[in-house]
């Protein structure tokens, strides 16, 4: 129990200095891990360079798997640490090479910079995330109703332009599967132009497809900065008390 009250100190807390060196070392391990995931990108590296960027990465996952590990053998509740915001963060930092026999998943070890929040106390930062995590909260239920009726929306979006289109574009709607793409981009007012109405019907159409998405790019913008005030306003009155 000693040795884990004492790794805990180290792991969890950056008050001494070898909790500092823990963290900082944490923190320069994911930079190097980003930045030698980045150099692999490139195309004209040389064999050797590879070998030097591949060693880097083992090392990086071996760390990684080890602080997973003993975070979660100091944790006072570990399954209370695995499931958390962080204990997946940490878990997606070293997931992505065991499964790296097709997709490369290392990208998203960017996520573990929000430790940089915890080692560093910033906690301006601390609180507008959990103010983020109270408006997500008041506004749950209308943002899924809102998905819902989004998705009905991109539905019947790709039904009725296949509906005008697919005679006369045969090859681009040639289903309401196929058509979920113009759908989506119209919906959202992307319009990337890649795929588009040419029939007077279907243009018709579009025109009211693209007034629907204006309002489906604006309501969750609304619901979300509504919610982020009322979190404040909580927030106030609860320093008020």
């Amino acid at each position: 129990m000693k040795i884990r009250n004492r790794l805990r100190k180290i792991v969890e807390e950056n008050d001494t200095r070898k909790g500092r060196f823990f963290d900082n070392a944490i923190q320069f391990l994911i930079l190097i891990s980003l930045v030698s995931f980045s150099l692999e990108t490139l195309p004209d590296n040389s064999d050797e360079f590879n070998v030097i960027l591949k060693y880097v990465e083992v090392v990086s996952v071996i760390l990684f798997s080890i602080e997973y590990i003993l975070r979660i053998y100091v944790s006072q509740k570990p399954f209370k640490y695995i499931f958390s915001f962080y204990g997946l963060i940490d878990l997606i930092a070293i997931l992505p090479f065991y499964l790296a026999h097709g997709l490369d998943l290392r990208f998203l070890r960017i996520f573990r910079i929000f430790r940089v929040f915890r080692s560093f106390k910033l906690i301006r930062y601390n609180k507008a995330m959990r103010r983020f995590h109270l408006a997500a909260n008041i506004v749950k239920e209308e943002l899924v109703l809102f998905l819902m009726v989004a998705a009905i929306f991109v539905f019947i979006a790709a039904s009725g332009i296949y509906f005008f289109e697919n005679e006369a574009q045969p090859e681009k709607f040639s289903s309401v599967f196929h058509s979920l793409w113009w759908a989506i981009v119209t919906l959202t007012t992307v319009g990337y132009g890649d795929v588009y109405p040419i029939t007077v019907g279907g243009m018709v159409f579009t025109f009211f497809v693209l007034l629907v998405g204006v309002g489906i790019v604006a309501v969750p913008a609304g619901l979300i900065a509504s919610a982020l005030s009322k979190a404040r306003e909580m927030e106030e009155k609860e320093k008020s008390l």
